[in-house]
């Protein structure tokens, strides 16, 4: 029971972040802590408004507090506890900075019914980019191809 426990104050300090972010007119009612080892490594409430970031999600903004802590790009061996489940910009980034699992309390839908919906780009994730609301269009894929080539031969590269 002690890990259930363990699960639940961190959660309850997710869910706390979230409401202190209302309560204080900081930003919208999310929050993110990260954890190895059952230490905090990093916190942080949604923070676009008062950041003027659209990416400043509470799980975005926390995981950039822990990878400056940590001075790596890869949080293997941390967990996320954010206070709603993981919207398609925080999923992603959650996955590209390999955290070894989420613990979420709202859902997708208690975040939709207080006016986050995203489903529209889950939707838009399956049409091809000629289908999709944002106009895409590609260009000059032949001259891009070259940062791939020195990438490939480069002394620097680094998977991830």
């Amino acid at each position: 029971m002690k890990k259930q426990q363990q699960h639940e104050k961190f959660m309850r300090m997710a869910i706390g972040l979230s409401e202190k972010n209302v309560l204080e007119s900081i930003g919208g009612p999310f929050g993110a802590v990260i954890v190895r080892e059952g230490k905090v490594i990093a916190k942080s409430g949604n923070k676009v408004v008062p950041n003027n970031d659209p990416t400043a999600h509470a799980e975005i903004s926390a995981i950039r507090l822990a990878c400056k802590k940590l001075k790596t790009f890869n949080l293997k061996g941390c967990v996320i506890y954010t206070s709603c489940e993981p919207c398609p910009m925080c999923l992603s980034a959650i996955y590209w900075a390999h955290l070894d699992g989420i613990y979420y309390a709202n859902t997708k839908t208690d975040a939709s019914n207080v006016g986050f919906d995203d489903q529209f780009i889950y939707e838009e994730f399956e049409k091809s980019p000629d289908k999709r609301k944002v106009a895409t269009f590609q260009l000059l894929q032949e001259e891009a191809q070259q940062a791939f080539k020195l990438w490939e031969q480069s002394e620097m590269k680094t998977d991830y």
